[in-house]
């Protein structure tokens, strides 16, 4: 799953096209030295169901509705019309990640994909080994699909289990079963060299033993990365208007310990706060982010991040697909383009940052942001003082305790830069 953070709102009401780059190049108040490593993210938002706890831009797909299916052709379209928009803004800029998410951009076939991403090498200059991962789900597998997205060009793909277990699927409203899962994922194996699962925790009715027999299932397959998130009951979703019961606080607490035993074990480390992987198998694309690295957002609601000698932008895609697409082939995609407040960059920076086990150094702080370092000096003494993190002249670091409150220890960052 990939998770861009963003504070900025977003006007769905109009759409506008990318300003000249000469706007994004005129002085202001920050002073960035360089600019760092470029991603691009590209959303497809169609599904087949909207699970109930999913506040991400994603649309039903149904075949027998309004649409006649899903318009394939149009959107990839829209989606160069939108890219080529917004070129101008990275020239000469090298991607060094690209992650198609969605919705569940799976139900688009191989060859789609294969289109895609040949129009991406055609109009980006892309490192020779840059790391391409897919979101799939297993509900839309079929013998051989994930083959045929590896031979399109895809280098890695993300599998929305969620569960092995057909109980808490049904509860999460996941179109799959757990053998079909179990499927799924052995195609995964056999077809790529890095892949990702994306489990839940903590859902309705779970206990700790059902959750270590769901990690054991996971685990059996040998997988390089897992992500794995805590359920959470999210503004604007069903689960928000129909509450389910899941665990306790200290029973989800259990059950994070004996995720990070049963992953150690198995040679995993959690290098992120959501995130294990073997070695040489940590996702490019999501450390980006968490880096705060830049990222162009393509496709409907897509969000994106980049950086210029004076100012951070973050910009936003029209929402609604239909809409996405006619104002993207009319080159005005944009829902919103705004700079980063001075003041809020403190804030995002550490609310990507500090989910990393490894923490960030102090001059890549002064690099992503532009700002001295006086401007979180006191955050830091106070974070240090409550045992949040650890820190030399030259790292930050949070502790264990850091890292169990990790709102916590963000929320120090909020203040005026």
């Amino acid at each position: 799953m990939s998770i861009p953070i963003h504070l900025a709102g977003a006007d769905q009401s109009v759409g506008q096209a990318p300003k000249d780059v000469q706007h994004y190049m005129r002085a202001g108040t920050l002073g960035l030295p360089a600019l760092p490593p470029l991603s691009l993210y590209i959303h497809l938002p169609w599904c087949l169901k909207k699970c109930p706890y999913c506040d991400f831009n994603s649309h039903e797909h149904r075949g027998d509705g309004g649409m006649a299916g899903i318009p394939e052709q149009r959107y990839l379209d829209a989606l160069m019309a939108d890219l080529e928009a917004s070129l101008p803004l990275i020239w000469g800029r090298t991607v060094h990640s690209v992650f198609i998410g969605g919705g569940t951009p799976s139900l688009f076939s191989p060859e789609s994909i294969d289109q895609l991403i040949s129009g991406l090498r055609a109009r980006l200059r892309m490192e020779p080994d840059c790391e391409i991962t897919m979101e799939a789900n297993p509900g839309t597998f079929e013998k051989d699909r994930f083959r045929a997205f590896r031979h399109a060009g895809v280098t890695r793909l993300s599998i929305g289990v969620q569960s092995f277990d057909d109980r808490f699927l049904s509860a999460l409203g996941r179109v799959h079963n757990g053998e079909q899962a179990r499927a799924a994922v052995q195609e995964a194996a056999e077809s790529f060299e890095t892949f990702n699962l994306d489990i839940m925790y903590a859902l309705p009715g779970q206990t700790e033993a059902d959750l270590v027999k769901d990690l054991k299932t996971a685990l059996s397959f040998q997988p390089p990365h897992i992500s794995i998130y805590h359920l959470t009951i999210e503004p604007n979703t069903y689960f928000a208007k129909f509450p389910p019961v899941i665990p306790e606080d200290d029973t989800a607490y259990d059950m994070l310990d004996r995720i990070t035993a049963m992953t150690g074990v198995a040679g995993m480390q959690r290098y992120e706060i959501s995130a294990y992987a073997r070695d040489g198998h940590q996702c490019f694309h999501n450390t980006n982010y968490w880096q705060f690295g830049d990222y162009l957002g393509i496709g409907a609601g897509a969000h994106g991040k980049l950086s210029f000698a004076h100012r951070v932008v973050r910009q936003v895609k029209i929402r609604d697909p239909q809409r996405y697409m006619e104002a993207a082939l009319a080159g005005r995609a944009l829902a919103s383009d705004e700079d980063v407040r001075r003041k809020d960059l403190p804030f995002e920076y550490m609310l990507n940052a500090l989910r990393l086990r490894s923490g960030f150094a102090v001059q890549d702080y002064l690099d992503r942001t532009g700002l001295p370092i006086s401007t979180i000096a006191k955050a830091l003494e106070a974070a240090q003082h409550k045992g949040l993190i650890t820190r030399s002249a030259t790292h930050v670091v949070p502790t264990e305790r850091g890292f169990d409150f990790l709102n916590d220890l963000q929320e120090l960052f909020l203040g005026d830069a």
